[in-house]
């Protein structure tokens, strides 16, 4: 019975393991019948503009004058002449001190005064009679010199009173207490009836028209600006007070008038490595309060020539950040760049490109160095059947993924919207454990493609992560 049984069962193992290679075989067979068509890539031409460029910074609003009112002389208070809060003009009367010691002082000082008048008249007529006397030779010289000095003594007794009364007057005046500058006041730091003494805080006033906006700037960032003025990079600004300031709030919405910056520190804040400067601007509504933190933006400057690429081209590679871009035969060559600055869903290049330079900036994912692309205008994305958005540089990978995943058969050009998808091959597979450069913006969502475009078994996987590396 056993030899029966292993000749009638090895033909049947032999017909299934036929059945099973024979897919296999013929897949591989049809997948190495050509070479795959070169990805569909979107290319731009790099053009020079002028480039308006501005500065954001955190900011704390702050009153231009800050003035403390303090009692200049001690005393009861008798009554306060403003409402807490309330606007006051220069010279308007805020506090009022009893003057009755003082007025008292000032007619002393006053009488003294008089005194000395009259001290100093009787020595003039003594000085005349002397003189008179000695021109006879009726009196000595020294008698007249005696005269003379009594009546020096009497001029400076006189000026002595007069300063007297002045610092009397003076203290009669400060029993009265103005309002030395324009503005808002604070709450009552004394109520009415108590005893001053000299340096007693009254209250506070802050002028807030115009109105200050203090801000501060990396000293590096500072260094940088100020290199770039010099050397005629950016342009429009000579100084920090030809910029423009405008204040932006915290629901976004702006301040409707602009200001200039009046100060910037000449020294750096040693523990927060930065450098001060204050912006004012009018505030005549007083929409802007002290303390209340704003974003302060600084305009003025632009680049002249300037060259600007969407963030998603650049891309990090091991000698630094560099852009694809392409000859005349349409094949990928990498170009290191330098990165002046990043702007808002785009990037500033300093040096690496010139005007008329084609440089990818969608579809870098599926793109080699030194081999061909098909390169496509940039354009709005256009919406597929089915309702999903299309997406960038690789525009129907997902689709053709899930179509072949669903026939079972392995995906080798399928395509959506006249775009191709990448074949999915072993050399492909070995070239995604190589790891190439991937966009800087959007490392995670690179691997995830590489990932995908080394499992052929998956296709659905791959099309998902393609989808989500497009959103």
């Amino acid at each position: 019975m056993r030899p029966f049984a292993t000749s009638i069962g090895l033909p049947i193992a032999l017909t299934l393991a036929g059945i099973l290679v024979w897919p296999v075989a013929g897949a591989l067979a049809q997948a190495g019948g050509g070479a795959p068509p070169p990805p569909a890539v979107t290319v731009e031409t790099v053009k020079t503009r002028t480039l308006p460029v501005t500065y954001e910074y955190a900011g704390r609003v702050a009153a231009s004058r800050e003035v403390q009112i303090r009692a200049r002389v001690g005393g009861i208070l008798l009554q306060r002449d403003f409402e807490e809060g309330s606007r006051v003009a220069e010279g308007d009367l805020l506090f009022r001190i009893d003057p009755a010691t003082y007025e008292a002082e000032v007619a002393l000082a006053r009488a003294q005064v008089v005194e000395a008048q009259a001290q100093l008249a009787q020595a003039r007529r003594s000085e005349e009679r002397a003189r008179a006397l000695a021109q006879r030779g009726a009196s000595s010289q020294a008698n007249l010199d005696d005269a003379i000095s009594a009546r020096e003594l009497g001029e400076a007794r006189v000026e002595a009173a007069n300063a007297q009364l002045r610092s009397a007057s003076l203290q009669l005046d400060y029993a009265t207490v103005e309002a030395p500058v324009g503005g808002i006041t604070s709450l009552e730091q004394v109520p009415e009836g108590s005893l001053l003494q000299t340096g007693d805080l009254l209250t506070r006033i802050d002028q807030l028209d115009p109105i200050n906006v203090n801000f501060s700037a990396a000293d590096t960032e500072a260094q940088s600006i100020r290199e770039l003025i010099e050397n005629g990079t950016l342009k429009g600004a000579s100084a920090p007070g030809d910029l423009k300031v405008s204040i932006r709030f915290g629901d976004g919405s702006t301040y409707e008038r602009t200001g200039t910056i009046d100060f910037t520190s000449t020294t750096i804040d040693s523990q927060t490595g930065t450098i001060l400067s204050r912006a004012v601007l009018p505030n005549p509504d007083q929409r802007l309060l002290p303390g209340q933190f704003v974003r302060l933006v600084v305009e003025g400057l632009s680049v002249e020539n300037a060259i600007t690429l969407p963030t998603e081209a650049l891309m990090q590679g091991p000698q630094g950040t560099f852009v694809y871009t392409l000859n005349a035969e349409n094949a990928a060559e990498v170009r290191p760049i330098t990165v002046a600055r990043d702007l808002d869903g785009s990037i500033l290049v300093s040096q690496g490109l010139e005007e008329g330079d084609r440089v990818i900036t969608k579809g870098v994912v599926k793109v080699r160095p030194g081999s061909p692309v098909d390169p496509q205008a940039a354009e709005e994305p256009a919406e597929p059947e089915g309702g999903e958005p299309a997406g960038n540089g690789a525009d129907g990978t997902a689709q053709a993924g899930e179509a072949s995943g669903a026939a079972g058969e392995p995906a080798e050009k399928a395509t959506n919207g006249g775009e191709t998808a990448e074949p999915e091959a072993a050399p492909e597979k070995a070239a995604s454990r190589s790891g190439p450069p991937v966009p800087r913006s959007a490392l995670p969502d690179g691997e995830a493609v590489r990932l995908a475009q080394g499992n052929p078994l998956n296709p659905k996987a791959e099309g998902r992560d393609r989808a989500e590396l497009i959103e």
